[in-house]
C-alpha cells in the first residue's frame, strides 16, 4: 500500500471536485454555460442538468495541475485526475438525470464513488498504485466526502448539506 500517494491524490481529486464549487461562489452565474447545451434527450429529461457548466469543467482541468506541481507531482497527473473526476461527476449526473433525480440531488454512493474511483484507476498509468490503493482511495474519498460535505455547507460553500 501507499498511504502518502493515497492521500495526495485524495487531495488532487478534492481540488477537482472543489475548484468548481468555488467557481460559482465566487464568479456567481458568470460564465455558468451548460456543459450540455441544455440538451434534452428522449426521455425529456437533460443530459447532465443546468448545474454542470463549462466553467466548472476548465476551473478543475486548469487549477488542479497547479496544485500537482506544486506537490510535484507534476501537471499530467493532475490533468488526469481533474479530467478523470470530471468525467465521473458527468456520468453520476448523467444516471442521475435518467432516474428524474433534479440536479444537485444526493444519491449516495453515486455521488461520491466515480469522481472519486476513476481518477485512482487513471492514476495508475502515471504511479505505483495497487488495485487495494485503489479501493482504499475511493472508500476514503466517498466517507470523507459525506463529512466534509457538512462543514462546507456550514461554511455555507455548499447550497446542500450531504
Amino acid at each position: 500500500m501507499h498511504p502518502i500517494l493515497i492521500v495526495q491524490l485524495l487531495v488532487l481529486v478534492g481540488v477537482a471536485n472543489a475548484l468548481p464549487v468555488i467557481a460559482k461562489k465566487i464568479m456567481g452565474t458568470a460564465g455558468a454555460w451548460p456543459l450540455d447545451g441544455g440538451v434534452t434527450l428522449r426521455d425529456g429529461r437533460p443530459l447532465f442538468g443546468h448545474s454542470k457548466t463549462i466553467r466548472g469543467v476548465l476551473t478543475a482541468l486548469l487549477g488542479t495541475p497547479v496544485v500537482a506541481v506544486v506537490m510535484g507531482l507534476g501537471w499530467k497527473l493532475g490533468f488526469l485526475v481533474a479530467a478523470s473526476a470530471m468525467a465521473g461527476d458527468l456520468l453520476s449526473s448523467f444516471t442521475k438525470r435518467r432516474f428524474a433525480l433534479p440536479p444537485s440531488s444526493q444519491a449516495l454512493g453515486l455521488d461520491q464513488v466515480p469522481e472519486s474511483l476513476f481518477p485512482f484507476i487513471v492514476a495508475r498509468c502515471l504511479v505505483p498504485l495497487s488495485w487495494l490503493d485503489v479501493v482504499m482511495g475511493t472508500a476514503i474519498f466517498a466517507i470523507a466526502g459525506l463529512v466534509v460535505s457538512r462543514i462546507l455547507f456550514r461554511l455555507n460553500l455548499r447550497d446542500r448539506p450531504y
